[in-house]
């Protein structure tokens, strides 16, 4: 019984050791593995003025939905030239060094960004509809983001105003 205990004991202390491992490595290694990034969603871009929706999960905003869904985020208004503001748009997004461009087609723009440390990847849509930006940044993994992609676009639309 105690040889059983023992062997039992070191199992969960060698996988507790490796699991610190991997998560140090992601963290502090300054090049996530990708443990974290998921895989891209299928059904992905602006269909009929509408992204994909939301899942059940709170991890993801969307202007596309309605007003009192919980995903719901206001869309970036365009003040002035759409073709400037869309300029705009694109050099907030090739500024952050988080976001990465993946598609660039005329009044739409889908991005992936990357978490530091762990390296989670959320996806992030934009497009052009009548006198505003439509926006969709959802959270590939997890359930809860602790309001990441709110904030996000929040943060974008604050840089588009200055």
């Amino acid at each position: 019984m105690k040889k059983s205990l023992k062997n039992t004991a070191l199992a969960i202390a060698a996988l507790l050791l490796m699991t610190a491992s991997v998560v140090a490595i992601e963290y502090f290694g300054g090049h996530p593995m990708g443990l974290f990034s998921g895989t891209k969603p299928d059904g992905l871009g602006f269909i009929n003025s509408k992204f994909k929706l939301p899942s059940w999960k709170p991890n993801t905003v969307s202007s596309t939905v309605a007003k009192d869904d919980s995903h719901y985020i206001a869309p970036l208004a365009v003040n002035g030239d759409m073709a400037s503001e869309w300029k705009k748009l694109l050099a907030v997004l090739r500024e952050n060094p988080r976001a990465t461009v993946i598609t660039e087609k005329p009044g739409y723009v889908y991005a992936e960004f990357k978490s530091a440390g762990l390296g989670f990847v959320d996806d992030v849509e934009f497009a052009l509809d009548g006198n505003v930006i439509q926006v969709r940044s959802a959270s590939r993994l997890g359930v809860r983001d602790f309001d990441v992609n709110r904030k996000r676009i929040e943060s974008i639309r604050a840089a588009m105003q200055k």
